[in-house]
């Protein structure tokens, strides 16, 4: 499995970047009104260039997935996910970025945290 990088750990990479677009104060700035606890918020490196590559910001997708938009999944996901939120299980969504990388946003089941990642990383 891919290993994600906490925000504080990437700041000598990104200065000041991650601490910011991961923080709660942006989501609550798109308008959106969370469905679940987002927990700690983690992406891996690859995930983090590409968002980077877009010219996007992490929150653009975790603003969409915490409000129960879960992107480009299939039906039967989008179901399970619904589920998830009723009974307290995993949560998985997937969005594609501006620039045509696909990203997957994972929950885990006790919302202690959530992970920003490319498919092939998971």
């Amino acid at each position: 499995g891919a290993r994600c990088v906490h925000g504080e750990t990437r700041e000598r990479t990104y200065p000041g970047t991650l601490r910011k677009a991961l923080g709660f104060g942006q989501i609550r700035d798109h308008g959106v009104k969370p469905r679940f606890a987002l927990g700690q918020v983690v992406a891996t490196p690859g995930a983090l260039a590409a968002i980077e590559q877009s010219g996007q910001l992490p929150e653009d997708f975790l603003a969409r997935h915490v409000s129960g938009d879960w992107g480009e999944v299939p039906p039967e996901d989008i179901k399970e996910n619904e589920l998830s939120l009723q009974h307290g299980f995993r949560l998985l969504s997937a969005y594609h970025t501006s620039a045509g990388d696909k990203l997957l946003v994972i929950t885990e089941a006790d919302r202690s945290s959530t992970c920003i990642l490319l498919p092939e990383e998971y």
